[in-house]
């Protein structure tokens, strides 16, 4: 047996499966990945590291499934999605205390919310399933035109470890209420919360609508991508792999959605040097996520005006959230999901120190006297607008700081990027808010809010930070179902 190890396992390592077909099994090779705890450095389970034969049973599972899901009524497909969103409700804690292990998110501030919204997203889904109506055209007398929607077939999907479970239910429920079947690839890093929700769904969903499975992008992302009988493609993850499956599904013809990478400018105005938008613009960073989130507020224009003041209050409201053991229920910032990405976020953090750049808070140093991948809120002024810190998608929580005077220039400033998924506005003035807001080059916009989605809207980015919308009804129409058109003729 071979095993891609991050630490030192122990003899009673849980190991656990992934799931084909409704039967639940190692990978054909008997090959395994460990998983860490990064808030403790502890290897908490094993879990199957498949390769392309598991691929082709899956999909071949999600296939034999499709002609009887697909001819089931939407409402009933929909009403499984709520009993899914119900049974997760139940066993919401022990859920988010799974999540809070691998991730190395804080189970108060991060993991519980996240169980919770991944019910809100079934019971969504649930709800809204039989929204999948066609249109009639009227093209005069004599003719009848009408579409409908038909689901693709069975869909790929890939998600990464910042938010897992979260990301999969969207997935599950925007491809299961269209009537299509799903083979997932759940994060190598953090399989253990998907893994879970599977078992639910399998006591629920007909054996072969969902098969999940465990293992490395470059061999089960890959064989997904690639595979003949894969109809669709879903996947959430950076830009870099985002553009290889892009490519690859370019070969096949295949439809894509893609929620990438981002590096998102907040703008505050200096009619809002108060605590209330300070508090959102750390939630918009998601320093309570140590920042590793696409959305993520990283580079934050302040009116110049306000710059000191509102760094003060900034700098104190960071240096007093607390950090620490993700299952302790006082912090507030848990840990960097792994060493290699803390290291990442360290290098980040260095070279724009390096630089020149001005140390407000944080740093690279060890914030707290504990084992394990932590990184404290860093603040970082004095960047130029090439730096790699400030450019490129750092994926911790590290916020660098940028005065500004004049809107056309700061407007400009915050296009001036690859990346666009998501961008927020501070200010008491709507009409300059709305103006404001209405000029940044990105999908989603907040205006003196920091949160996150809601089921129902429709999120996703353009440039380089994807293709396609999530958490809406269109999103899910338009990414998981394809248009027939029909036209008949008759005597008017």
């Amino acid at each position: 047996m071979s095993s891609t190890t991050v630490g030192t396992p122990t003899v009673d390592t849980p190991t656990v499966h992934q799931l084909i077909g409704g039967v639940w099994g190692p990978a054909d090779s008997d090959e395994w990945i460990e998983v860490e705890n990064p808030g403790r450095r502890e290897i908490i389970a094993r879990v199957p590291a498949s390769g392309a034969s598991d691929v082709d049973r899956a999909v071949a599972a999600a296939r034999a499934a499709f002609p009887a899901w697909r001819a089931r009524p939407s409402r009933e497909r929909g009403a499984l999605l709520i009993k899914l969103g119900d049974r997760i409700a139940e066993h919401q804690e022990e859920l988010a205390r799974i999540l809070a292990s691998e991730t190395g998110n804080a189970l108060r501030t991060q993991a519980r919310g996240e169980a919770a919204s991944a019910v809100d997203v079934f019971r969504f889904y649930g709800q809204v399933a039989s929204e999948q109506k066609g249109e009639t055209l009227p093209l005069g007398d004599g003719l009848l035109s009408y579409t409908v929607r038909e689901p693709l077939g069975v869909v790929g999907g890939i998600v990464p470890w910042n938010a897992p479970v979260l990301l999969s239910a969207l997935k599950i429920a925007m491809a299961l209420s269209t009537g299509n079947t799903l083979v997932l690839k759940t994060a190598e890093l953090a399989p253990l919360g998907v893994l879970k929700v599977a078992q639910w769904a399998a006591e629920i969903l007909p054996d072969g609508v969902l098969n999940v499975l465990c293992g490395t992008g470059e061999t089960v992302g890959a064989a997904i991508t690639a595979h003949p009988d894969i109809a669709k493609l879903t996947f959430t993850g950076s830009t870099g792999v985002g553009k290889a499956i892009l490519a690859a599904a370019a070969d096949r013809i295949v439809p894509v959605t893609l929620e990438l990478g981002g590096k998102s400018p907040a703008i505050v105005f200096p009619d809002s040097d108060d605590d209330a938008t300070v508090d959102g613009v750390i939630a918009g960073m998601r320093f309570t996520r140590q920042g590793q989130s696409c959305t993520a507020g990283s580079r934050l224009y302040l009116h110049e005006d306000i710059f000191d003041s509102f760094l003060a209050k900034l700098t104190d409201k960071l240096d007093r959230l607390k950090i620490g053991d993700p299952l302790d229920e006082e912090t507030d910032i848990g840990a960097i999901v792994s060493e290699k990405q803390h290291a990442t976020v360290c290098r980040y953090i260095q070279s724009g120190l390096d630089q020149g750049g001005k140390l407000i808070t944080g740093g690279v140093q060890r914030p707290i006297d504990q084992d394990g991948y932590y990184v404290a809120p860093t603040v970082i002024s004095g960047a130029e607008a090439d730096w790699d810190v400030t450019r490129e998608e750092v994926f911790g929580p590290v916020l660098v700081v940028i005065p500004w005077r004049d809107e056309d220039e700061v407007v400009a400033a915050a296009n001036d990027s690859p990346y666009g998924l998501a961008g927020y506005v501070w200010s008491k003035n709507i009409d300059q808010a709305l103006r404001t807001a209405h000029r940044l080059d990105v999908g989603w916009i907040q205006i003196n809010r920091g949160g996150g989605q809601i089921p129902g809207m429709a999120y996703g980015g353009i440039k380089q930070s994807g293709l396609g919308r999530e958490y809406s009804v269109a999103g899910a129409l338009e990414s998981f179902t394809q248009h027939k058109s029909f036209t008949i003729a008759y005597t008017a």
